[in-house]
């Protein structure tokens, strides 16, 4: 099948499989003569796994390291669990990062009379005028 083909049977938009083949996540596949790209059943099935992975938040190298270790049928599951851990804790991170964000900005909208008045509590803490951690 052609890059077209793979990007509808997988999910992965022609651009992003030209971009993870140049970037070496993914293989080239083989070419015809005419230099176009011949896709089978197992670079979709890798596609896919790249598509799941990408879409659970791995990073590139991340899933990388997931894609090796999937084709690697000796590898240790402990390997696997270790990234999957560490992705668990950034991503707790960030969303304790997102949640105190949504608190800052529900207080200062709180704050803010949204009338026709120019004050805007929310403007003068961006510009740094109402707070104390800079």
């Amino acid at each position: 099948m052609n890059i077209g083909q793979a990007a509808e049977q997988s999910g992965v938009s022609a651009k992003m499989i030209r971009y993870y083949e140049q970037i070496g996540l993914i293989t080239a596949p083989q070419r015809t003569e005419s230099n176009y790209r011949v896709y089978g059943a197992d670079e979709v099935h890798v596609l896919r796994f790249v598509k799941r992975a990408r879409n659970l938040g791995f990073s590139v190298e991340e899933t990388a390291a997931l894609l090796a270790l999937w084709q690697d049928k000796d590898r240790a599951s402990l390997e696997v669990r270790n990234i999957a851990q560490a992705h668990i804790a950034a991503l707790e991170t960030k969303i304790a990062a997102l949640q105190g964000m949504v608190k800052t900005l529900g207080h200062l909208a709180h704050s803010c009379h949204g009338d026709a008045r120019p004050d805007c509590p929310i403007l003068d803490d961006l510009a740094g005028e109402g707070h104390k951690d800079d």
